[in-house]
């Protein structure tokens, strides 16, 4: 018998929890279409798996196409925060690092403070180190090198500010599938629907290793058919074009004058001190958020920068699951340890 209410009506049925993804395009699903013409992608596949039941989980989708790091935090968390999330993501960065303005320590400022408020909120956070885009657009090594710095020094802030509230973070950047043609949308820069179904896997792992309630893995049967070579044409050949137009108006000066210093440094055998004032930029980046005012918003406190296992793990970004500077880890290390995931 159902059980019954002050009053002789039924109880209303228990709400459900809710899973809140910001970010950007990635988290939209861009790449993984329905047949409404819309979009599902990882984070509904994830939302499915959710919870001691199916359906207990319910989704609402906040990341939008071009969102940086500081929109998320200004635009998307507030709205976050007012609907009480049990789980949220934060799954951002690529944006940053195909603008001219690209600043490390803006990123590092916004996930913080969107980290530390929903994790002081009491949700679980969800996030992810990054596949570098020079890399997946295949550009010639004088373009891809700054932009795979700067991916680099995303990917180290993401996994120290997960390690810092003590979230749940997942290495996409080194997954084996990430090397998968079939895994990336015509685009080569968004998941196919195979992608977005490994990426929720990934997450699933991660929170089930957390001993987080989870139900089965999201399933890899495809509802549609895989991305094909004439689709790509046909991408590059319409919205790709545009697509291009529109970030090289923004970032091809600048990374044109970035590919130039590139080269001299390459001439010059001095290509190194390039990674080091990247490295430097990323170190004061992490260091300025432990004196960051994190404010009366019921965001956690600065615990410390630090990794379970130490530098050679794969959970640290010098191993072989993050980028490939131990050093920024160590300077920004404590001595206490910290839980992050890999899937």
């Amino acid at each position: 018998m159902p059980r019954q209410a002050a009053g002789g009506g039924r109880s209303p049925a228990p709400s459900p929890a809710r899973f809140v993804a910001l970010g950007d395009s990635l988290t939209e699903g861009l790449g993984d279409p329905v047949p409404d013409g819309g979009w599902r992608g990882w984070a509904a596949l994830l939302a499915g798996a959710l919870g001691e039941r199916p359906g207990g989980v319910e989704l609402v989708n906040l990341a939008r196409s071009g969102a940086l790091a500081a929109e998320l935090a200004e635009r998307q968390l507030p709205a976050a925060r007012d609907l009480g999330p049990r789980f949220a993501s934060l799954v951002v960065g690529a944006n940053d690092t195909l603008r001219a303005a690209f600043a490390i320590e803006r990123v590092a400022a916004a996930l913080d403070r969107a980290h530390g408020a929903l994790s002081g909120d009491g949700a679980v956070v969800l996030t992810a180190c990054l596949p570098d885009p020079g890399r997946m657009l295949g550009l010639p090594a004088p373009l891809a090198r700054p932009l795979a710095r700067r991916m680099r020094a995303v990917n180290t802030v993401v996994h120290a500010v997960s390690a810092r509230y003590h979230g749940v973070h997942l290495h996409l950047a080194e997954h084996p599938w990430v090397a998968e043609r079939a895994c990336w949308s015509v685009d080569r820069l968004h998941p196919s629907e195979r992608g977005h179904r490994l990426l929720a896997r990934g997450f699933h792992a991660a929170l089930a290793a957390a001993g987080l309630p989870v139900g089965p893995p999201p399933a890899l049967t495809l509802d549609g058919p895989p991305p094909t070579r004439a689709g790509s044409a046909r991408w590059m050949a319409t919205r790709g074009t545009r697509w291009v137009a529109d970030r090289c108006t923004d970032l091809l000066p600048g990374l044109l004058g970035l590919a130039l210093q590139e080269c001299r440094h390459g001439l010059a055998g001095s290509g190194r001190l390039l990674d080091a004032a990247a490295d430097q930029a990323t170190r004061t980046a992490l260091a300025a958020l432990d004196g960051a005012d994190h404010g009366p918003d019921g965001a956690k406190e600065a615990e410390g920068l630090h990794g379970a296992d130490g530098p050679d793990s794969p959970d640290a970004p010098g191993g072989p699951g993050g980028p490939d500077d131990a050093r920024l880890w160590k300077t920004a290390a404590t001595t206490k340890g910290a839980a992050t995931m890999t899937g």
